[in-house]
């Protein structure tokens, strides 16, 4: 349709246009500069591809009410002064990959956590008769608590990935031994919640208001993994490790 097609091409010029702001600050003399606001930004950004991806599959144009003004405003972080970021040499391939995986996996729970935003509106709505008329364009309540689901299934793949490779080769990736930091902590966590969330959907069939508020804490758990951590760091301890 007309309006499925014009939210394809205006959402596909703002990534690409996120990315250019993003590459600029991202890599710099052959170096992976990565920090807090290049985090989050990277982060916001793989999230809009995965729903850019997700939406020609299976129309959610209601989540862009939720994801748009946070995407929009993450994208502009990186112009902003300050901070001390982590250099990485971009000839250090296992420690890309790592990040890469990783960065995906906080993208696609970033973008579990719109839904999940999305559906606890719809359920308000549904009960209330009020809100937003686009939340009624959108696909049954199961669909989208199954399109949850596969999301979180997929990060938590990806993530076990992340935290398998920080806790099993360390040295590989980072040239020192593994460290029980807030960073591992929370990550370890994180994965933790999302494993359980998992198993009792599998095994109790948890839905509802119990699978979102798990969704919504693992995901604030690994906002303080890593977001908060560098935060911490960068911008009130002044430094960089």
């Amino acid at each position: 349709s007309a309006p499925r097609a014009a939210v394809f091409f205006i959402l596909s010029a703002a990534i690409i246009g996120h990315a250019l702001t993003l590459a600029g600050e991202l890599i710099q003399h052959g170096e992976l500069v990565f920090g807090f606001v290049n985090t989050l930004s990277l982060t916001l950004w793989f999230a809009m591809v995965f729903y850019l991806v997700e939406n020609m599959v299976k129309p959610m144009t209601g989540l862009l009410l939720f994801a748009a003004p946070v995407a929009a405003l993450v994208s502009a972080l990186p112009l902003l002064p300050g901070g001390h970021p982590t250099i990485v040499p971009l000839t250090n391939w296992a420690a890309k990959l790592h990040i890469f995986v990783g960065v995906c996996a906080y993208s696609l729970f970033t973008l579990a956590a719109f839904h999940a935003v999305l559906i606890l509106a719809l359920e308000k709505r549904l009960h209330s008769k009020t809100g937003f008329a686009a939340l009624g364009k959108l696909p049954p309540l199961l669909s989208l608590e199954h399109l949850l689901f596969s999301l979180i299934t997929a990060a938590f793949c990806l993530l076990t990935l992340t935290v398998g490779s920080g806790l099993f080769f360390s040295e590989l990736l980072f040239a020192k031994p593994f460290a029980l930091t807030h960073k591992s902590a929370f990550s370890i966590l994180a994965w933790l919640v999302f494993g359980i969330l998992i198993l009792g959907r599998l095994l109790r069939g948890w839905r509802g208001q119990i699978a979102l508020r798990l969704t919504l804490s693992g995901l604030m758990l690994m906002l303080f993994a890593y977001a908060g951590s560098r935060f911490v760091l960068e911008f009130v301890l002044g430094r960089s490790v």
